[in-house]
């Protein structure tokens, strides 16, 4: 008889420390994922979403404030199955209430769910940014999840509802003005996010 498979090692925030500084790497579950640093036409998608939304929401120039909007956050969130060990999640963007937050942490993570998170989807990432991360979002109460797909050139709007699932609210496309909350406040045109 063979002897049993060994399990395999939970990966933990030591191996996630350890990974090249040219790499993205995220903390699921146990799991370590390791991806390559944004295309271009990521970064424009995230960049051009992060400076539309800054002025009025985080400087409260031409909107109503009240929000701290960061780019690639490094969260962290409790494992729940594992006692001591994190989920270490960095999304695109991220958004706190300041209510809910009035002060930045001095840590180099936030241990307070963001009240909205948004992914610019990938190849590389489409399918982890969807069936690993947004699940843990839910579950942490995130309200409010926005994936920015740059080479579909769309914008897929989530509500986190009740039951802690996720919701379809809208999809929006190429280059339309859209109202979208929590940031209903302004009209986003779409077309900025889109490389030309």
């Amino acid at each position: 008889m063979g002897q049993p498979a060994e399990k395999p090692r939970r990966a933990t925030y030591a191996d996630l420390e350890a990974v090249p500084p040219h790499k993205v790497a995220e903390l699921v579950r146990g799991t370590l994922h390791v991806f390559p640093r944004p295309a271009p036409k990521h970064a424009r998608a995230s960049s051009g979403l992060g400076a539309e939304l800054t002025g009025p929401f985080d400087h409260g120039k031409g909107g109503p404030g009240g929000w701290w909007i960061l780019d690639e956050p490094e969260l962290h969130f409790p494992d729940p199955d594992a006692p001591g060990a994190i989920d270490a999640l960095v999304p695109d963007l991220a958004g706190w209430r300041r209510e809910r937050m009035p002060e930045l942490p001095e840590t180099a993570y936030f241990a307070l769910a963001p009240d909205w998170i948004c992914e610019v989807l990938s190849p590389s990432t489409a399918s982890f940014d969807r069936d690993e991360k947004m699940p843990v979002y839910a579950r942490e109460g995130v309200r409010h999840a926005w994936l920015v797909d740059p080479i579909a050139r769309t914008l897929e709007v989530y509500a986190l509802g009740q039951d802690r699932c996720w919701g379809l609210a809208a999809v929006h496309r190429d280059a339309a003005h859209v109202r979208v909350e929590p940031f209903d406040a302004i009209e986003l045109d779409l077309a900025v996010l889109w490389a030309k």
